[in-house]
């Protein structure tokens, strides 16, 4: 059989058919990371990461291109050989010292971050991961030779069955996200800590959507629970408004990792522009808490006016907010006609998520306006009525609020009004 067959059946009309044609579309033009240009019309962009607005912030723009001036655009080569840069070990301090870690290293993805973990699984371990975990770190369970047991979503009871019937005294490894990115809710790390701890397993815990937004200085999940992981791995490309990963732990971990990570030895360093970007929105990150007060402010009152229309939005109780559509074909047209409206949204279809488990994954930044909410909720209210997804009678008389889930800090100067 021809290897290539499969591509050649892989036409634009079957993408239309299956409506995958949603994805991998062109922006022409982004303005201060809250609207952009798609399909000629200006439209508010509600799916981006960027959850503390700081993408288009004039000092991280400023300081990725004094990087480029004396860096150039890249290093020609990996960090192992001629890419690494004082710069690099200056965000890698830095970032170890903010996540409360020894140490920490910096990749080009927050994909490799977590790829860097398969030299720590080996053929006589098991790692544990929970169904809803990032898909880069069922990645890095299929590289690494460990052998995988998942347990349900969240559910500690299923994660302690399956460590109490594996074999004393093999080596354990418990992954999870910190906020999962789909679904919007939070691991309980201290249940998994204990669980760890009574059967001599280690935890690794991905914050890539929670650094910036958990935590009393925006260090993320472990801060929030005063839990400290082996292991924490997270993207550049959220809250710190770059491309780029990092893991951090122990020293003599990382050290280990980054002479027998292939993804570390084996890629070119990240870039000098990315890695200044990074500190600067390091910096602003832990100086101006407010940022983190205003996206907080504005995800709670975005889930709650979704909900007072009479959406779902799950167990999240964080900025991000999956709007429950069901059914492939309608999560895919709703997604169309909100860009008509006027609102861009992230369409979440299988193997995204379960079958009929169909979201619209909504995310707001701290550089959204209350004018720019207004639009999105007004959107979702024409779209859904004309799905049938809202009830003609129109909302429901009572709804469950959300309280989103916050930090608790001594001071701010947030009140979350229009900026």
């Amino acid at each position: 059989m021809d290897v290539w067959e499969k591509c050649r059946s892989w036409t634009a009309s079957q993408l239309q058919e299956t409506g995958q044609d949603c994805y991998y579309q062109v922006i022409s033009d982004t303005f201060d990371g809250t609207e952009v240009t798609f399909a000629d019309r200006r439209i508010v962009m509600a799916a981006s990461h960027d959850y503390l607005g700081l993408s288009a912030d004039q000092r991280v723009r400023e300081a990725a291109m004094a990087a480029v001036r004396r860096f150039g655009t890249s290093l020609g080569g990996s960090r192992a050989i001629s890419g690494s840069l004082r710069l690099h070990e200056q965000l890698e301090e830095q970032l170890a010292q903010f996540l409360g870690q020894e140490s920490a290293a910096v990749l080009p993805s927050g994909y490799q971050a977590n790829l860097m973990l398969a030299p720590l699984l080996d053929k006589d371990d098991y790692v544990f991961s929970d169904l809803s975990n990032h898909a880069s770190l069922d990645e890095v369970i299929r590289l690494g030779e460990a052998k995988e047991r998942k347990f349900l979503h969240s559910n500690m009871k299923h994660l302690e069955e399956l460590l109490t019937t594996t074999r004393a005294g093999a080596g354990k490894t418990i992954l999870s996200d910190g906020i999962f990115s789909v679904e919007g809710d939070i691991c309980d790390l201290p249940a998994l800590t204990q669980l760890a701890g009574r059967h001599s397993a280690y935890v690794v815990l991905d914050s890539s959507h929670d650094l910036g937004v958990l935590g009393p200085k925006g260090a993320g999940a472990a801060e929030h629970y005063g839990v400290q992981p082996l292991l924490i791995t997270s993207a550049l490309s959220k809250s710190l408004a770059s491309v780029g990963g990092v893991i951090a732990g122990p020293a003599e971990v990382i050290r280990y990792l980054r002479f027998h990570a292939r993804t570390s030895l084996f890629t070119a360093a990240a870039s000098p522009a990315n890695v200044a970007a990074a500190l600067a929105a390091l910096e602003i990150l832990q100086t101006e808490p407010e940022r983190r007060q205003r996206v907080l402010n504005l995800a709670e009152r975005l889930h709650n006016g979704l909900r007072a229309l009479g959406y779902d939005t799950g167990a999240s109780t964080t900025p991000v907010v999956p709007v429950l559509v069901r059914g492939r074909e309608r999560c895919l047209r709703m997604w169309r006609k909100l860009c008509e409206a006027g609102v861009f949204t992230a369409p979440m279809t299988y193997p995204g998520v379960r079958a009929g488990r169909e979201v619209l994954r909504v995310t707001l930044t701290a550089a959204h306006t209350d004018t720019q909410l207004e639009r999105l909720l007004n959107a979702f209210e024409a779209v859904g009525l004309a799905e049938g997804v809202l009830p003609e009678a129109g909302p429901p008389r009572e709804y469950a609020p959300v309280r989103i889930t916050r930090p608790t800090m001594a001071t701010s100067t947030a009140r979350g009004e229009e900026p």
